[in-house]
C-alpha cells in the first residue's frame, strides 16, 4: 500500500496501459468507454500517455428475433458518438480491480494481487494438509507459488494473477471432496463447490479463452463416475459463464470478440490528444485478432521440426521453460508418478489438461506462445501449472519443499530480490547465472526479453539481423573511417551470446578476428566449437560453420563467442577514454548454403 506504483513500477509495462486506464474508468466514470478524459487522468498518474493502450471503435448491436432462419439477427451499425472508444482487452479483471482502485489508487492493483496469492496459498495449503502432516504442506504450498515465476506478477498491473487465482480456485472447490476427511458434510463436498468451480473456468475462458480445455477434467470425472447429468450440468454453467461475459462485452462494445472489429493499438500518440490530424485513420497499429492463422503454422513441411523444437524450449528453455522457472511443478509431477495413487481418474484427467493447454500453444503460436512482449517466464502456461498442485500425493516430509525451494531459487530467486525491476527489465534474468546454460529460445527471436532493450536488438549488420542477448559484446561499431566498415567487439569478460537472423539458410560464417592483445578465440554458431589463437596486430581470417532453427519466415542462428583475455584501451592509450573491457574484434560475412 505504500508503494510508488509508477515510480517503483518503472512505468507502463506489457499492456498495463488497457487495464489501468479500463480500472480507471469503471471506478471514477463508472463506464468502459475511453473518452478525453480517461487520456488526461492517464497523463496525470503517469506523466505521459498510456503507451501500448488496446482500443476500438464500437458498434450499436441490435438484435431482432423473427421466424426466418436464423431467426436470431444481429445487425451492427457505427457508434454514433464520436467522442469515445472502447478497450480492446477483456474487461472481467478490470471490474474485479475496480473497487480496490477507487479505494487505494493504482496501489490497489497489487493489493488485489496479494490477497489473490494469499487466498492460493490458503487453499493450496488445505488441500495438502487434508492428507499431509501440516508443516510440509505449508513449506510446500510456498515453494509452489515463491520458488516460482509466479510472484513476479504480482507486480504487474495485468490479469496473469487474476487467471492464475481463478484456476486454482475452481480446481480446489472441485477437488478437495477428493481428500477430504471420511465423514466430512460441507459445501466443499457438494455438488455446489463443481458448479461454483464451473463458474469460475467460465470467467477465465472469458479472459482467455485457452482456459476452456480445463472445464474439460471436471465434466470428464462425473461422465467417469455415470453422472452424465452431473456433468453436463457443470458443462452448461461453464458455457452460460463464458456466453456470457461475451454477450456482455457485445452490448458494451457492439463486438462479441473484444481483440476483434476495428482494433488499434497506441504508442507516443493517442486518439483525443487535442491533434485533429492526428484521427483514428492517421495513427495507432492495427492489431485486430479475427482469426487464426493456421495455414502457415501447421504447413506440413515446417511443422514437426518446428514443434520439436518448441516441445525443448518449452521444458528447458533460458527465458521461458518450465523446469527453471516453474520448477516446483516439476516435483509435483515426480511424486505423483512416482506414488501408488498415479492413476486415480482425477488426478489423471488433470495432468491430460495441462499437457493438452500447453501443446496446444505450442501448436496455434508456435512462435508467441511464451505470452508475446518477453515476460519473465511463461505467462501463459502460469494458470495451468496451478493445477499441478492438485496432482500432488500427500505429504510425509519436508523433503519435496525442500527440493522445490532450492530448485527454484536457482533460477528465480534473482527475479523475486527486486521483483519490479524484473518485471520491467525481464531480459536481465538470464544475462547471468544458471538459466545461461540452458538454450535459446530461437524459433521466437522476435518474442524474447531482449526485444525490450531496444539499443541491443534487431540491428542490421549487413543483411543479417543481430539480437544481442548479454552484454559480454558491443553493438555494431564503425571500425574503419575511410570505408565506413562496421565490426563488432567481443568483451573480454564472459562469453557472448547473439541471436544472428536471416531470410535464407546460413552455411557458415566467414570471420576475421583481431585483438591488440595475444588471447584466444572461442566460436560457435550451432556445431562444434572453434579454438582461435589471435597473435596482437595480426587478423585471422576463418570460417564457423552454422547450425540454425526455421523460425518465422527466417532462420536463426546462435553465435557464441569468448576471448579468454581482456583490455581497457584506456589503460592502454593515454589518449583514449573508452573504459570499455575489450577482447576481441571481429567483421564477419553470412554465407548462403
Amino acid at each position: 500500500m505504500s508503494v510508488d506504483v509508477v515510480k517503483n513500477g518503472y512505468g507502463v509495462k506489457s499492456d498495463e496501459a488497457t487495464y489501468v486506464t479500463m480500472a480507471l474508468s469503471l471506478a471514477y466514470d463508472r463506464n468502459l468507454s475511453y473518452e478525453r478524459r480517461d487520456l488526461e487522468r492517464y497523463f496525470g498518474l503517469y506523466r505521459s500517455g498510456p503507451d501500448g493502450i488496446f482500443l476500438k471503435r464500437g458498434k450499436r448491436l441490435r438484435v431482432r428475433v423473427d421466424a426466418a432462419p436464423p431467426f436470431l439477427h444481429l445487425t451492427k451499425t457505427p457508434d454514433v458518438r464520436s467522442d469515445r472508444l472502447y478497450f480492446g482487452k477483456a474487461m472481467i479483471y478490470p471490474i474485479v480491480a475496480a473497487p480496490f482502485v477507487r479505494l487505494l489508487g493504482l496501489n490497489g492493483f497489487l493489493v488485489l494481487n496479494v490477497l489473490l496469492l494469499f487466498g492460493v496459498c490458503v487453499c493450496g495449503y488445505t488441500f495438502l494438509a487434508a492428507r499431509s502432516r501440516p508443516g510440509p504442506a505449508l513449506a510446500f504450498t510456498l515453494a509452489f507459488v515463491a520458488a516460482a515465476c509466479v510472484p513476479v506478477y504480482a507486480v504487474f498491473l495485468l490479469p496473469e494473477i487474476f487467471n492464475f487465482a481463478l484456476v486454482s480456485f475452481a480446481y480446489f472447490l472441485w477437488l478437495y471432496k477428493e481428500v477430504a476427511p471420511p465423514g466430512e458434510r460441507s459445501f466443499l463436498t457438494g455438488v455446489g463447490s463443481d458448479i461454483v468451480a464451473a463458474i469460475l473456468i467460465g470467467i477465465a475462458a472469458y479472459s482467455k479463452i485457452t482456459h476452456a480445455l480445463l472445464i474439460g477434467p471436471i465434466v470428464l470425472w462425473w461422465w467417469w463416475r455415470r453422472q452424465y447429468v452431473t456433468g453436463l450440468v457443470v458443462a452448461a454453467v461453464f458455457t452460460i459463464t463464458t456466453l456470457g461475459l461475451y454477450w456482455t462485452n457485445a452490448l458494451i462494445t457492439g463486438e462479441f470478440n473484444y481483440q476483434g472489429g476495428d482494433r488499434k493499438s497506441f504508442v507516443g500518440h493517442f486518439p483525443f490528444d487535442g491533434s485533429p490530424e492526428r484521427a483514428w485513420d492517421q495513427k495507432g497499429t492495427e492489431m485486430s485478432t479475427n482469426d487464426a492463422d493456421l495455414e502457415n503454422v501447421l504447413e506440413p513441411s515446417e511443422f514437426p521440426a518446428r514443434f520439436a523444437r518448441n516441445v525443448e524450449y518449452f521444458f528447458v528453455g533460458r527465458h521461458f521453460g518450465f523446469i527453471p522457472y516453474f520448477f516446483p511443478g516439476v516435483v509435483c509431477l515426480v511424486r505423483w508418478l512416482a506414488s501408488r495413487d498415479r492413476w486415480r481418474p482425477w488426478r489423471v484427467f488433470t495432468f491430460l489438461a495441462v499437457v493438452a493447454s500447453a501443446l496446444g500453444w505450442l501448436i496455434i503460436a508456435p512462435y508467441t506462445w511464451s505470452g508475446g512482449g518477453g515476460p519473465p517466464g511463461n505467462r501463459y502456461f502460469m494458470s495451468q501449472y496451478a493445477m499441478l498442485l492438485f496432482l500432488t500425493p500427500p505429504l510425509t516430509s519436508t523433503a519435496p519443499a525442500v527440493i522445490a525451494w532450492l530448485g527454484g531459487a536457482l533460477f528465480t530467486a534473482k527475479m523475486l530480490v527486486n521483483p519490479f525491476y524484473a518485471a520491467k527489465s525481464p531480459y536481465t534474468i538470464a544475462e547471468r547465472g544458471f538459466a545461461r546454460r540452458l538454450p535459446v529460445e530461437l524459433t521466437m527471436a522476435n518474442d524474447l526479453p531482449i526485444m525490450l532493450d531496444t539499443p541491443r536488438t534487431h540491428i542490421w549488420y549487413a543483411d543479417v539481423l543481430l539480437y544481442f542477448l548479454d552484454q559480454h559484446a558491443y553493438v555494431p561499431e564503425v571500425v574503419d573511417a575511410a570505408t565506413g566498415k562496421q565490426g563488432i567487439w567481443i568483451a573480454g569478460d564472459g562469453r557472448a551470446d547473439i541471436i544472428v537472423r536471416s531470410e535464407w539458410p546460413i552455411d557458415h560464417l566467414t570471420i576475421i578476428a583481431q585483438s591488440p592483445i595475444q588471447t584466444s578465440f572461442l566460436v560457435s554458431m550451432g556445431d562444434s566449437q572453434s579454438d582461435i589463437p589471435i597473435v596482437p596486430g595480426k587478423p585471422v581470417t576463418f570460417d564457423v560453420p552454422a547450425s540454425g532453427v526455421r523460425a518465422l519466415k527466417s532462420y536463426s542462428y546462435l553465435l557464441s563467442a569468448r576471448s579468454t583475455e581482456g583490455f581497457t584501451p584506456q589503460l592502454q592509450d593515454p589518449g583514449s577514454t573508452d573504459p570499455r573491457n575489450l577482447g576481441v574484434l571481429i567483421t564477419f560475412t553470412a554465407v548462403p548454403r
